[in-house]
């Protein structure tokens, strides 16, 4: 198996807000092309330790990014390292953490803003640093790169949904119309990317509380949405993936597979002899 992958990670989406305000989301559940499962985001539910979390398979406190000032490139095993191991072009329309983990630490607006380098992990990036950068812009962003590149790998990170988190807290209009709005512009993008045969995930980082903030162990911090669209899933609604798990199930779809990562094998239509949910 070797798809081209696009991962979503919609920043600060708590799982239920995701059911009941992501219509689009949910028709494609409904017609059988998407399905939906809940996640638990690791520990602590802060963003940078959940970036390096889905995008190396390894814990905060194995990694050693455990709160959102730890400002260094990773030291782990990625999706872009290992996708770049296997001759793989990536790509990244997304928040500059996403740049400061896996190309250059600390970023600097003028040299990484706009990132076209093909020794970088991220060979190809539209960075933002604005938290109110709008998602329709990212997802422009984001598009723009795939035609442009090409690219085997392309993570797609907005932030507005987190934004309004922070700004209104969980149980506020503000919070849900925002969801609302970026289930609209997924609604735009998703059926090229379907339509181009493209493997999908959506998830997010970690959830959002009432108390406008995330970090804690508290289920509306911790419980996120992840959708996945696909012939190479196996759509099974029993499945139980771990937010550890995603590393190594992007690998496996990108063809790579001396990667060492955990995997949920029943996620996807692959041999059995691999490892069992993590």
């Amino acid at each position: 198996m070797s798809d081209k992958v696009i991962l979503v990670i919609l920043d600060g989406l708590n799982a239920q807000v995701a059911s009941e305000c992501m219509g689009f989301m949910e028709a494609l559940r409904a017609q059988g092309i998407a399905t939906r499962y809940q996640i638990s985001c690791e520990l602590p539910s802060m963003s940078r330790p959940l970036y390096e979390a889905i995008l190396t398979g390894v814990t905060p406190i194995v990694s050693g990014i455990v709160h959102n000032h730890v400002i260094r490139n990773s030291n782990q095993q990625s999706i872009f390292s290992l996708a770049r191991q296997a001759g793989l072009s990536t790509a990244a329309a997304s928040y500059h953490w996403i740049s400061e983990l896996y190309n250059h630490s600390p970023y600097d607006a003028i040299r990484d803003r706009h990132t076209c380098d093909e020794s970088l992990l991220i060979q190809h990036g539209c960075f933002y640093h604005a938290d109110h950068y709008p998602d329709d812009h990212l997802f422009l962003d984001a598009e723009w790169l795939r035609r442009q590149h090409d690219p085997d790998f392309l993570l797609v990170h907005p932030m507005n949904i987190d934004n309004a988190g922070h700004r209104e807290g969980l149980d506020s209009s503000h919070y849900r119309n925002t969801t609302r709005k970026t289930d609209m512009i997924l609604s735009d993008y998703l059926p090229q990317w379907i339509e181009a045969g493209y493997q999908i995930l959506i998830t997010a980082d970690h959830g959002m509380n009432n108390d406008r903030s995330h970090g804690g162990t508290l289920p509306e911090e911790q419980q996120v949405p992840l959708f996945v669209i696909g012939s190479a899933f196996s759509h099974q609604p029993t499945c139980k993936p771990s937010q550890t798990d995603l590393c190594g199930t992007v690998c496996e779809l990108l063809g790579i597979r001396m990667h060492n990562k955990p995997i949920c094998k029943d996620l996807l239509l692959l041999d059995p002899s691999l490892k069992e949910c993590s």
